[in-house]
């Protein structure tokens, strides 16, 4: 593992990490090099880092001694592509190990991870159960799952035969496919509105930034990661996160990964803090970042402090 680094402007830091594997993934760093606190945030499956902007820049003006890394998956963003058989969690939870030896070799670390982003980190604690409390002082889970996606919301449409066949197809003629999904991207795009934001207004910018990210990624990508979540299940993992402060946060309206899947989640977890936010969708770190952000720097106080939690409460946010 290795890292390169390029200044882009003063507020941001670009490097490239060269993961055990060989490939490159984009990271972004923000706030002072030597800050005492590390926060790092994992983007969702089809998505990239700059689906934290808003909050990022939230938790950025609320907890500015801290400095916040971004990175994108592999296969995502403008990092490399991969074999599609590494398009698995386990290796984005080594990944982000990768990555964390490189821009937070030591000190406190907080990982905030949403949607898939959220399984990564779930399944980095299931891989290194001896950093939680150690290395890592906090997690965030947001809009994501522990285990049985495919039994609840649209991830039932994971069982389909479909995705099978689909999945062939992309392997057959990647190109094809990929020029397929740019077109059905466009024809699904309100029904892609509605489970991802919910049954708020979104703002025209948040959509467009939206619909960039999910038409950039590969189709190969997109679709060799749904394998994994199939087989996907984390439930052990959520055991060690009662050593340290949790913030399990969703939207009322996300029809990805529902509320139930958070709940359980939060009663699995001692001490969590539960944050339902009234109407918010999948996305809701698009639509809500102000109170994704205001979360989040919540948990990092605590994650700061003496260690000594309060009992998980719950809060429905309007």
């Amino acid at each position: 593992m290795s890292i390169s680094s390029t200044i882009a402007t003063s507020a941001e830091r670009r490097a490239t990490i060269s993961t055990g594997d060989g490939v490159a993934l984009a990271v972004r760093e923000y706030g002072p090099r030597n800050a005492e606190l590390t926060v790092v945030l994992l983007h969702g499956h089809c998505l990239r880092a700059e689906s934290w902007t808003y909050v990022r820049d939230a938790v950025l003006r609320q907890y500015a001694g801290a400095k916040v890394v971004c990175y994108d998956h592999r296969g995502h963003g403008d990092s490399a592509a991969a074999s599609r058989q590494t398009y698995n969690l386990e290796q984005l939870g080594r990944d982000l190990g990768d990555v964390l030896d490189a821009v937070a070799p030591t000190g406190p670390v907080v990982l905030v991870g949403h949607s898939m982003g959220g399984m990564t980190v779930l399944t980095y604690a299931g891989q290194n159960p001896h950093e939680i409390g150690t290395r890592i002082v906090g997690v965030a889970l947001i809009a994501t799952a522990a285990s049985g996606l495919a039994d609840a919301g649209f991830g039932r449409l994971l069982r389909n035969p479909v995705v099978s066949v689909f999945q062939a197809a992309v392997r057959r003629a990647p190109s094809v496919m990929h020029h397929a999904k740019l077109m059905a991207c466009k024809v699904f795009a309100p029904i892609v509105r509605t489970a991802e934001f919910g049954n708020r207004k979104v703002s025209p910018r948040v959509l467009t930034l939206a619909n960039a990210m999910h038409n950039a990624t590969p189709i190969v990508t997109m679709a060799s990661f749904l394998s994994a979540f199939m087989a996907y299940d984390q439930t052990e993992a959520l055991a060690v996160l009662s050593r340290i402060p949790t913030l399990v946060l969703c939207g009322s309206a996300d029809l990805m990964t529902p509320p139930s899947h958070s709940v359980a989640m939060a009663a699995a977890v001692e001490y969590s803090d539960f944050v339902m936010v009234e109407g918010a969708g999948h996305s809701v770190i698009l639509e809500q970042p102000m109170r994704v952000a205001e979360a989040i720097a919540r948990l990092m106080t605590r994650a700061g402090g003496t260690g000594s939690g309060e009992r998980a409460h719950f809060t429905l946010v309007a």
